[in-house]
């Protein structure tokens, strides 16, 4: 069966264009720094601090600005700040952990928007169809490591023709199967 690239996703933030005026200035636009697996998407080379109740850490924001705040942070930072991350897919936010974000020219309180980012796999949908599944499957995929192969179950599967072929989990869950450099998976039978 074919692999899939499987991507460690760093703790990071999206942003209106409104939290992005209130952080950085009126009009600020996010500059590239580099362009990631997705479509579209990029690292900027703008950075926020998230404030928790026990800490702050800081992020690079992704973009292009969304419609949307969200805070996408591994368990444990979560929890090393002092922040509520509930387990969601990218964008259910409601009811979602909240946090201050501090810029260069202000700051914001978001009253939600924190999640730690459900595991998850991005295909088209000519990759659905050569996988068999469809959009919002729930697979199992195998990572192989040197001294710590893991299986990771409950991962959900996004079908759009604006993605590419990656799987995404966060960075515990890369240390946990002790993943570096370029890592591959395979879907297990499902």
């Amino acid at each position: 069966m074919k692999e899939i690239l499987v991507e460690t996703s760093a703790r990071h933030v999206h942003v209106t264009k409104e939290t992005l005026e209130k952080l950085f200035g009126k009009d600020y636009e996010l500059t590239i720094k580099k362009m990631l697996s997705q479509p579209g998407q990029f690292a900027s080379n703008e950075k926020v601090k998230i404030v928790g109740t026990k800490g702050e850490l800081n992020a690079s924001i992704l973009g292009p600005v969304r419609k949307e705040n969200q805070v996408e942070l591994s368990l444990t930072d979560a929890r090393s700040i002092g922040v509520v991350a509930p387990i969601r897919e990218s964008g259910d936010i409601k009811e979602s952990g909240a946090c201050k974000l501090v810029g260069p020219c202000g700051e914001v309180e978001l009253s939600e928007g924190v999640i730690a980012a459900k595991r998850h796999i991005h295909m088209t949908e000519k990759d659905a169809k050569e996988f068999g599944l469809k959009d919002k499957d729930i697979v199992k995929v195998e990572v192989k490591s040197q001294d710590r192969s893991l299986v990771f179950g409950d991962v959900v599967v996004r079908v759009s023709n604006n993605y590419a072929l990656a799987m995404h989990i966060d960075t515990d869950e890369s240390n946990a199967a002790g993943l570096s450099g370029q890592v591959f998976g395979k879907i297990l039978d499902l």
